[in-house]
């Protein structure tokens, strides 16, 4: 079944866990915009239970429009996050392309045993998501123009902010599956999760965290093209009861860069790792929903 990221057994005690994510410009900031891609890189290596350990650049680039400096503040992003996660990059590859896009490919490690996957839910367990939503929607007000400055830096902040943390707590506690939240949407990857684990799942809409300004510029229209393609894909797999409105039903499509984790976690250690993530600095960790039960991959959106 597909999952983050692979996963090569080297030894009975040790695997390597490898990935790979690049994307154009979310952010104006050269500088910001390669720790946000760093961090969206590393984060499919932190959804499996595994720690990083080296990453190779993946640059495309304009360097005779757009620079080497440019290109130097991209690349010094990329390699402080990279060493924030207590990794190394060994080198690279790059190609000169009209937009500019930037990624890497990483290699974690992790004990066999320790593996998290996303298709391990069970019926009663209850979903905890670790960052607010909102990164697609403030992402295109920015390329508008719309954002103002507080808003963009908490936008880059967020972002670039390592799911280190959460991995952590999440081993700590033992959970039952985990995914990142990235371009698929919460509701598209909470669709790859319950497939996987052959169940049903009900997100409660009151209980979602957004990003400031995400709610309301979503109500304005500014929404990502790639929200409507996740809602054309996911429309018959997913169900609304009550209430929820339509700025934010789009924003659980949003396609979110360097999202949080999605972690699925029994009844009874729910609160230790409520409280573990707010030990590792994870000021919002929101519980939005909970598994229903067997079933064929169906989310129940319930609102008000």
């Amino acid at each position: 079944m597909p999952d983050d990221a692979g996963v090569y057994r080297l030894s009975p005690d040790l695997a390597l866990v490898q990935t790979v994510d690049f994307f154009t410009p979310v952010v104006d900031d050269p500088y910001t915009f390669g720790q946000v891609a760093a961090a969206n890189a590393l984060s499919d290596i932190y959804a499996m239970g595994a720690a990083p350990l080296t990453a190779l650049n993946l640059v495309a680039f304009p360097i005779c429009t757009l620079g080497v400096p440019v290109l130097q503040e991209i690349l010094r992003g990329g390699c402080d996050k990279v060493a924030e996660a207590g990794a190394v990059i060994l080198g690279g590859h790059s190609i000169e392309d009209d937009e500019p896009k930037y990624g890497l490919a990483v290699t974690g490690v992790v004990h066999p045993d320790r593996i998290v996957t996303n298709q391990g839910a069970r019926p009663g367990d209850w979903l905890v998501l670790t960052k607010p939503l909102g990164t697609g929607v403030l992402a295109t007000a920015l390329k508008a123009g719309l954002l103002d400055t507080e808003t963009e830096r908490l936008l880059g902040e967020t972002m670039a902010t390592l799911n280190a943390g959460a991995s952590r707590a999440m081993l700590r506690v033992g959970v039952s599956a985990c995914t990142d939240i990235t371009g698929f949407g919460l509701l598209g990857h909470l669709r790859e999760l319950a497939f996987n684990s052959k169940v049903d799942l009900e997100v409660d809409a009151t209980a979602v965290t957004y990003l400031p300004q995400a709610r309301k510029l979503a109500g304005q229209g500014i929404i990502p093209a790639g929200a409507y393609n996740n809602r054309e894909h996911l429309a018959p797999y997913v169900e609304v009861l009550g209430t929820v409105n339509a700025a934010e039903q789009d924003l659980l499509y949003d396609p979110q860069t360097s999202g949080g984790l999605l972690l699925v976690v029994d009844e009874n250690r729910k609160e230790e790792l409520l409280t573990a993530l707010r030990q590792e600095g994870i000021r919002r960790p929101g519980v939005i929903g909970r598994v229903l039960g067997s079933g064929t991959g169906k989310i129940v959106i319930r609102g008000v």
